[in-house]
C-alpha cells in the first residue's frame, strides 16, 4: 500500500518544477490554493483530476489527498489557509479563474512566504477578497467507479481522437446501449460527451503545454477541425489555443 506522506500545514511558497515533474499524493490539515503561473498544472484525488493553465488556480481543501504533475515548465505558487479559513465555502477541488490582479496577490504573497508585516497581512487580505469573487470553472474530470466506465475511460485516455459512438464503445467494454448512459448519470454526474470533451480539453492542455501546433492539438484530440477546437477552447477557457497562457 502506498504511504501517504502528511504534512500538516499547507506551505506558502513558490517551487520550480520540471517538465514531468511532480509531487507525490499527500495531504495537508490547511486549505491549499495551487496556481501555476507558468505552464500546465494537474492535480489528482481519487475522485478525478484537474488540469489548470496560467489563468486558473485549483482549491484543494484541507485533508484531501492529492498530487501534482507538471506539463511544461511549472512556476508553482502555493497558498496556505488555515482549516477555519475558508472563503470560498468548498469542500471539493475546484478550479477557480485567476484574472490578472489575482494572479499578481497570489505571485506577491508567495515570493515572501516569511514576511510577517502589516503590509503582507493586508495583500492576504486583498487575495482573499479576489478569491471571493474568482468564477468557479467547470473542469473537473471525475474518475469512474463502475468497470465499464473505468474501461471507456482507459481507451478513451489512450487515444482521445477515438471518435466512436457510445453505442460502439459499449459492445468493446461489454456494456448495453441503456447501460452506459445511466452510468454516466449515476457513476459522474454528467452525461457522455461533456464527460469526453472535458477529457479532451484536459489533454489538448498538456499539448499545448508541449508547444504542440494548434492544429496538430485539435486532430490528436478528436476535433473535426481547428476551428471546431478553438471554438470549444474559446467558450471554456475565454482565450484561444494560440494565445493560450504559458508565462
Amino acid at each position: 500500500m502506498t504511504q501517504i506522506r502528511h504534512a500538516p500545514v499547507a506551505p506558502t511558497r513558490t517551487q520550480l518544477l520540471a517538465p514531468g515533474g511532480m509531487i507525490d499524493a499527500h495531504r495537508h490539515d490547511d486549505h491549499q490554493i495551487v496556481y501555476a503561473g507558468r505552464g500546465v498544472l494537474a492535480v489528482t484525488t481519487s475522485s478525478g483530476s484537474w488540469v489548470a493553465p496560467g489563468n486558473r488556480a485549483i482549491w484543494v481543501p484541507a485533508g484531501t489527498v492529492h498530487a501534482h504533475q507538471a506539463h511544461g515548465e511549472i512556476e508553482l505558487h502555493l497558498v496556505g489557509l488555515p482549516a477555519t479559513d475558508n472563503p470560498l465555502g468548498l469542500d471539493a477541488p475546484t478550479v477557480l479563474a485567476v484574472g490578472p490582479l489575482l494572479r499578481e496577490l497570489i505571485i506577491a504573497y508567495t515570493r515572501t512566504p516569511d514576511d510577517d508585516t502589516p503590509e503582507r497581512s493586508r495583500l492576504r487580505a486583498v487575495l482573499l477578497d479576489q478569491l471571493r469573487a474568482s468564477p468557479q470553472q467547470p473542469l473537473h474530470l471525475p474518475t469512474p467507479a463502475s468497470p465499464p466506465l473505468r474501461a471507456l475511460r482507459e481507451i478513451l485516455h489512450a487515444d482521445p481522437a477515438d471518435n466512436r459512438t457510445l453505442d460502439e464503445l459499449g459492445r468493446q467494454v461489454g456494456a448495453s446501449s441503456r447501460t452506459l448512459p445511466r452510468l454516466f448519470r449515476s457513476d459522474l454526474g454528467m452525461t457522455f460527451p461533456q464527460w469526453r470533451t472535458q477529457l479532451r480539453l484536459q489533454h489538448a492542455l498538456v499539448l499545448l503545454a508541449d508547444k504542440e501546433p494548434v492544429t496538430t492539438v485539435a486532430h490528436q484530440c478528436g476535433w473535426s477541425s481547428a476551428s471546431a477546437f478553438i471554438d470549444v477552447f474559446r467558450h471554456t477557457f475565454g482565450h484561444t489555443p494560440g494565445s493560450h497562457p504559458a508565462k
